[in-house]
């Protein structure tokens, strides 16, 4: 298996100031491509520290792609550190680079200045894949099996994300070419409800007895549960696609409908999946999820079908004007309880004409209440075979815990309507 390392350079990345977006879409090219990514590295501005990580990363992947640090201005120094890494003995110029340096320049009604053509001066001992869309190209170092105990290639990509994304397609036919590479599939189930601790506990067995080849991945989100993720690197895409399928089905039994989805989804496309074509409709009530779970159920393109609106009643005097939810229950048992819940749902299920309705009331922090600890949220359901309640408390910041409690909304709407059409 053909196994690469990315490596961003500057400053500019270690400090935070700029995002690294280059890395994600490269990562995801070349394992589209059957290339395994096996280490992604962000490295300063300094010389010595470029050579000796290069050099490292070399030793270890036979593929190396590097961005950033191929700048016009002095700070910019990656080209000189690959010159001493690779041998170089001088510098060549690249014509074909340097033709689009003049175009560039010319389209932008600039002078081509000393400091411009030095853009296409390449170290003699690289290819260059031309950049036709910037003034730096894409430098290409071959090392031979002796240098690192493998065939090596490094590929020296510019940091601005439109150039080195731009450059991919010829970066990746060029690796096609020059490497064996196989197939690499990766297929995921989206599994809600449930902790990535007391899951990884719930399908150990399942997990044990996974054949040798295939690789498992926890990937928890607050929005949209547990992703679960089998990969296969090698051998036929076709065969390895129905060999998980039957891995990934056995799990059906243990987890039943805390599986959302047998492919990378969210929770509210699969909430939509039960209403499209239906005729059903769904309204929401919130109060500490401040409008989110409207948010997320309209992300889903032609929510317009099912979903009718939302009441956002942080305000006691909305819940009891708007909603209709007595000052008694209020007084008896506190805003955050079951009994507030359930007649929030009970009243923008009536108040908008829904056949169901999903309601929260909560404390999203930083202080709870003499009544509930901080991060507890009740949930009420509403549906034409009745009212129903739960509660869920998550230990986080507030930003996380209105993401979680709007998330445990939505997953328990789902679970309410498919218990609902089961009966």
């Amino acid at each position: 298996m053909t196994q690469a390392s990315i490596c961003t350079i500057g400053d500019e990345i270690l400090i935070g100031q700029i995002l690294d977006t280059n890395s994600s879409v490269i990562a995801r090219t070349l394992e589209e491509n059957g290339v395994m990514v096996t280490r992604m590295l962000s490295i300063g501005d300094d010389h010595d520290t470029i050579i000796d990580n290069l050099r490292n990363e070399l030793e270890h992947n036979q593929i190396v792609i590097s961005t950033g640090g191929l700048g016009p201005t002095k700070d910019d120094i990656t080209k000189a550190a690959l010159a001493e890494l690779s041998g170089s003995k001088g510098y060549v110029m690249n014509e074909p680079q340097l033709e689009i340096v003049h175009r560039i320049l010319k389209a932008r009604g600039l002078d081509v200045l000393d400091i411009n053509r030095a853009q296409a001066l390449v170290p003699d001992t690289c290819e260059v894949i031309p950049n036709q869309k910037g003034t730096a190209p894409v430098m290409v170092f071959r090392f031979p099996e002796e240098r690192f105990g493998h065939p090596a290639t490094l590929y020296s990509l510019p940091g601005v994300p439109f150039e080195a994304i731009g450059a991919l397609p010829d970066v990746v036919s060029d690796i096609k070419s020059h490497n064996p590479l196989s197939d690499i599939f990766h297929k995921c189930i989206m599994v809600s409800g449930m902790a990535e601790s007391a899951l990884s506990k719930k399908i150990e067995d399942w997990e044990d007895n996974l054949p040798s080849d295939m690789h498992l991945a926890y990937l928890p989100n607050q929005l949209t549960g547990v992703r679960l993720r089998l990969s296969i690197y090698g051998g036929n895409r076709e065969e390895e696609e129905k060999r998980i399928d039957e891995e990934f089905a056995k799990l059906r039994p243990i987890l039943g409908d805390m599986i959302y989805s047998y492919q990378d989804d969210t929770l509210q496309n699969a909430l939509g999946s039960l209403f499209r074509g239906t005729g059903m409709t769904i309204s929401a009530a919130e109060s500490c999820t401040g409008g989110m779970i409207a948010s997320l159920i309209t992300s889903v393109p032609g929510a317009s079908e099912y979903f009718l609106g939302s009441v956002t009643s942080y305000a006691i005097a909305v819940k009891q004007r708007v909603l209709d939810v007595h000052p008694d229950d209020i007084i008896s048992y506190g805003v955050v309880s079951s009994e507030v819940a359930a007649a929030m749902a009970d009243g923008v299920r009536k108040l908008t004409g829904s056949t169901y309705a999903v309601a929260t009331t909560g404390l999203a922090g930083p202080g709870g209440d003499d009544r509930n600890p901080v991060g507890t949220v009740w949930i009420g359901l509403s549906g034409p075979n009745g009212t129903t309640t739960l509660t869920k408390v998550f230990k986080n910041d507030r930003k996380t815990n209105i993401e979680r409690f709007s998330s445990a909304a939505i997953d328990a709407l789902r679970l309410f309507v498919l218990n609902d059409l089961k009966h």
